[in-house]
């Protein structure tokens, strides 16, 4: 399918789900444009009126492709997959397909959502320890599926939407003081997955809306 006009992504350089989509486009070698959408400043830009007419959750990302605005990350990654060339992100065979959906939903949907900047907003002090405890425990669900399924990468040898949101969620897990040396199959793939040029490009560290005291 193909287009003149660059896909936008409006996201913020620290949100696990617009990072999701970037390692996507970098994956599959596509040149987008950026929005920066700061999640804090000015009590949440996500909340103008003219933010939610892209995404009326309030939420990151919007990613405006193709005549149509998406959100929901996921979402985002599938329909990039459906219609551009480039490595697939879900595998062909049905039941590794379906594994790659189960890890992606397990994180999005399990994991990240309770340590999410409006989840975290609510808990005052006690926000690190209620992050901790529900990563923890999506990570002790998450070892043992990994040990099963892995080769080199989440499910078998070939990259995948999985491994899309598997990096983002360690990062938060090391951001909120996890111990990520507790579950040595998601350390392992992290650091394998960490050494791919679409993986480092995409890092919080190096976006055009990263702060100067947080650039590498």
């Amino acid at each position: 399918m193909a287009t003149q006009d660059k896909p936008v992504l409006h996201g913020y350089f620290r949100s696990s789900c617009s990072w999701r989509v970037r390692i996507a486009f970098a994956l599959k070698g596509i040149e987008y444009d950026q929005v920066p959408v700061h999640l804090i400043k000015d009590g949440g830009q996500q909340h103008t009126e003219q933010y939610q007419t892209l995404n009326p959750m309030q939420q990151v990302p919007a990613v405006e492709i193709d005549g149509i605005t998406l959100s929901q990350s996921l979402a985002v990654i599938q329909y990039i997959d459906e219609t551009r060339p480039g490595p697939p992100l879900l595998p062909a065979d049905p039941k590794k397909r379906a594994q790659v959906r189960m890890i992606s939903d397990i994180i999005a949907s399990g994991i990240q959502p309770l340590q999410n900047l409006h989840v975290i907003q609510k808990m005052g002090t006690e926000k690190v320890q209620w992050a901790q405890h529900f990563i923890d425990r999506g990570f002790q669900a998450l070892e043992p599926l990994l040990k099963q399924t892995a080769g080199k990468y989440c499910v078998g040898d070939e990259i995948s939407m999985a491994d899309i949101c598997l990096v983002p969620q360690v990062y938060n897990a090391e951001r909120f003081k996890v111990d990520v040396e507790q579950y040595p199959t998601i350390k392992r793939l992290n650091e394998t997955l960490l050494e791919i040029e679409a993986f480092r490009v995409s890092d919080p560290s190096c976006q055009p809306d990263t702060p100067e005291d947080l650039r590498a």
